[in-house]
């Protein structure tokens, strides 16, 4: 009886070995190791929840992201970011942080919907806080705000990171789409900028204005209505003209600055910005009042000059004013030289075709 029930027990643990060994083979491996297509899968599943297309990392998942034991396919657009700096209205973070996002959704439409999966997936946009990726920025070095870095794909070195220039991109979404595009030789979708004003709230202008045309009509058409003066509306069109050539309009669209703070000396201020991709408030009004002043002499040289009668004074008033028009034009065009880098050279033809 006792030999019997040793040989039963001796077969039932070779029958569990056996056991053991086709579950081995039946069932798969559990793999453990985390894949650069699971980090792409994430970041794409984190851009699709975010509503700007920027992904928010802290100091763990930036390190998670970055190092990886195999070359990363994709590349990071990294904007850091503090929240204890945003009341800074030097600064400006949470206008350029918009215009990040911007950037980000001109890359996503663009190339949304690509069939090329490592091109829809290879630059993600990410934000960091100084709160919580104090280690992160130490890395990188960053000690003024704002900062963009480019991090292309490799195996995380910090080393092959670039920063983003202010003296070669603006900081505004096209400047960011350039840099993006320089630095990864992709292409982005137009910046497409909200509507400065509500569906409701141009609804509530339009009623306005229709409720309060008929008194606006009985004033203008009233005897002693101003309107009805002609210096009125001289000064309007010449308010008009200046608000055209200036700039006013691409100024309260991109809300630029009327000048800025050097950041190579700060106790001086910049009304001129170097690069054709930026301008400045005080600038437009520069190049607006040299334009107004040239149609200014234009309309005096033509209908006030011709109608004095000493000849010798309306050749004097027309030399002056094609002097001073001359100079306004210069100082233009050597303005237009200074900020795009392109000069304007004049010739004599050698032979007339």
């Amino acid at each position: 009886m006792i030999a019997a029930k040793r040989r039963m027990g001796g077969g039932g643990r070779v029958f569990a070995v056996f056991l053991l060994l086709g579950l081995c083979v039946i069932s798969p491996p559990v793999v453990f190791a985390d894949t650069n297509a699971d980090r792409v899968a994430e970041l794409l599943h984190r851009q699709s929840k975010s509503k700007d297309g920027v992904i928010h990392l802290d100091e763990s998942s930036f390190r998670r992201f970055m190092s990886t034991s195999d070359p990363r396919p994709y590349s990071l657009v990294i904007f850091f970011d503090a929240s204890q700096l945003r009341d800074n209205s030097e600064l400006r973070l949470e206008e350029f942080r918009k215009e990040f996002g911007l950037a980000s959704l001109a890359y996503i439409k663009h190339n949304k919907g690509s069939t090329n999966e490592a091109v829809a997936s290879r630059v993600f946009f990410c934000d960091l806080e100084f709160k919580q990726s104090q280690q992160v920025f130490k890395l990188f070095g960053v000690t003024t705000l704002p900062h963009i870095r480019y991090i292309p794909p490799g195996n995380g070195n910090v080393d092959e990171s670039e920063e983003m220039s202010q003296s070669e991109f603006p900081r505004s979404a096209e400047g960011m789409s350039m840099f993006v595009e320089a630095k990864t030789k992709q292409k982005s979708a137009a910046i497409e900028r909200p509507p400065p004003i509500s569906k409701w709230q141009m609804w509530f202008l339009v009623l306005a204005f229709l409720a309060t045309t008929p008194f606006i009509i009985k004033k203008l058409i009233a005897p002693d209505s101003p309107m009805r003066e002609p210096r009125v509306w001289c000064t309007i069109a010449i308010l008009v003209y200046f608000f055209s050539v200036s700039g006013g309009m691409h100024n309260i669209i991109r809300r630029m600055p009327l000048f800025m703070q050097d950041r190579n000396q700060p106790g001086k201020l910049l009304f001129f910005y170097q690069g054709s991709g930026m301008q400045l408030g005080a600038e437009g009004f520069v190049v607006g009042f040299l334009y107004t002043v040239v149609g200014l002499l234009l309309g005096f040289i033509t209908q006030f000059a011709a109608r004095i009668k000493s000849r010798m004074v309306q050749q004097i008033l027309m030399l002056v004013g094609i002097a001073i028009s001359f100079l306004a034009v210069r100082k233009v065009v050597l303005l237009d030289n200074w900020k795009t880098g392109y000069w304007i050279h004049a010739f004599w033809p050698t032979r007339w075709t």
